[in-house]
């Protein structure tokens, strides 16, 4: 029979509004390193605790979708922290619960098992505090002789609680028979008129210990506003870009460098300067990332040379020591290993194999305003510069596109194809032109 009294659940508190952001969108979804803030502290709560269940608020079926397939329950009314641990009583089991909340994403899970921790060891509540530069409007973590006594919220604290530098990250641990007493006992008795998670807390003190356990302050800042979401995202993206580096990625100047939380960079990787990664991106080893390259649910093979200036799309593989070079984007491409597309090329759903060579302002017609189509290009051909291919069409090995062509039947394999109209010559026709337009040009 399984035991459950060693269970550990985290109660993710994700009701809340974007009220302060100015936003529509529910806070939790606000998004960090391409991902929504909620699924960063689920995916670190996933390490640590055995259980994920989410208090979202009413009419949230976004967020739900976010957060799926992780319980959820509903916080019908939004009156304070503490009702809206309590919505989730049913589903706190027999063993430890740890209280988090949404807004609270860059919680390490370091943390998260030193404050377990702290609560296996003995103590009735362990909560997590921090020492900010500017405490502001943080609740103040009030001790009496070393011990955690209460937690009094900035608006019903005193001057010289204000003037305590411990300051309350809200998130908190303990037994969850404990929690439940305690949450039934919680009154509205403030300010504000809500029932406030931290008067646990006071409670806990009576029955026993309180332990709290400090963390930096950039782990534990809340995201209240669009300015507390930036700090957020450049606390993450500096995570991000040291990962990289201590996996043996070479980042020319790391600060100029956006990542999504699952970019997966190989060792001996070298990105330029202002790179830009989006969802979904893989990148292997020995490849050169260029400078203001955009890449996005594509994958770079090892050896490849990807910019500068260079967009890769969703879809999109280049394969071993393939290049793409500037102002060339490529949509749902497949480019086989050892060919280039270097200069002013569109490539969109098209397989183009080993050893090909697309020239300059080379465009794939993939879209016919209604379907999408595809263009297949062989191994060893080259096609010239500006080159249109209307899809669907296909390109036979070693076959040989003539600059200007436009090409809208099959090339067999080892053919040359033009598709261009026959130039013809007037004799001294172009300097009578220019003469014309410059005597109209003199007129007027």
């Amino acid at each position: 029979m399984t035991d459950t009294t060693h269970r550990t659940t985290a109660i993710i508190l994700a009701a809340g509004l974007g009220t302060r952001m100015k936003s529509r969108l529910p806070k939790a979804l606000h998004r960090l390193g391409n991902q929504p803030m909620i699924n960063h502290l689920i995916t670190t709560a996933r390490q640590v605790f055995d259980d994920v269940v989410v208090v979202t608020g009413p009419d949230m079926p976004e967020l739900e979708q976010a957060v799926h397939p992780f319980r959820t329950v509903t916080q019908v009314e939004r009156l304070g922290t503490a009702h809206a641990a309590n919505a989730a009583r049913n589903l706190f089991g027999a063993g430890d619960i740890a209280v988090l909340y949404a807004d609270n994403p860059l919680i390490t899970a370091e943390t998260m098992e030193h404050l377990l921790a702290a609560r296996r060891q003995g103590a009735s509540l362990a909560l997590l505090g921090m020492r900010p530069a500017v405490p502001g409007r943080y609740g103040r973590i009030v001790e009496d002789h070393g011990k955690v006594v209460k937690i009094v919220e900035f608006k019903d604290a005193t001057e010289d609680e204000r003037r305590i530098t411990l300051c309350n990250a809200g998130v908190m641990c303990a037994g969850a028979e404990d929690f439940r007493n305690w949450l039934e006992n919680v009154r509205n008795d403030n300010a504000q008129g809500e029932y406030y998670l931290t008067d646990v807390v006071e409670m806990a003190a009576k029955a026993g210990s309180v332990v709290c356990v400090e963390a930096p302050e950039d782990e534990l800042a809340g995201v209240n506003s669009r300015s507390e979401l930036a700090r957020a995202e450049a606390t993450l993206q500096t995570r991000l870009r040291n990962a990289a580096m201590d996996a043996g990625v070479t980042l020319v100047a790391p600060e100029t460098v956006f990542f999504s939380t699952d970019t997966v960079l190989e060792a001996d990787v070298t990105v330029e300067p202002n790179v830009f990664f989006g969802p979904g991106v893989t990148v292997r080893s020995g490849a050169l990332i260029r400078a203001y390259s955009h890449l996005e649910g594509c994958t770079v093979g090892e050896g490849a040379m990807i910019g500068p200036y260079a967009r890769l799309r969703p879809g999109t593989v280049c394969a071993a020591h393939t290049h793409v070079g500037n102002f060339v984007e490529l949509k749902n491409v497949e480019l086989g290993e050892g060919a280039k597309a270097n200069h002013l090329t569109y490539l969109g759903d098209a397989s183009v194999g080993s050893g090909t060579n697309v020239g300059a302002g080379t465009i794939t017609c993939n879209y016919d305003g209604v379907f999408k189509h595809r263009t297949v290009i062989g191994e060893r051909v080259f096609v010239g510069s500006n080159a249109i291919l209307v899809a669907p069409v296909t390109i036979g090995d070693d076959a040989l596109v003539a600059a200007g062509s436009v090409i809208t039947d099959d090339v067999p394999a080892g053919d040359l194809a033009l598709g261009r109209a026959r130039q013809a010559l007037k004799s001294g026709r172009g300097l009578q032109i220019k003469q014309s337009l410059k005597a109209r040009k003199e007129q007027g």
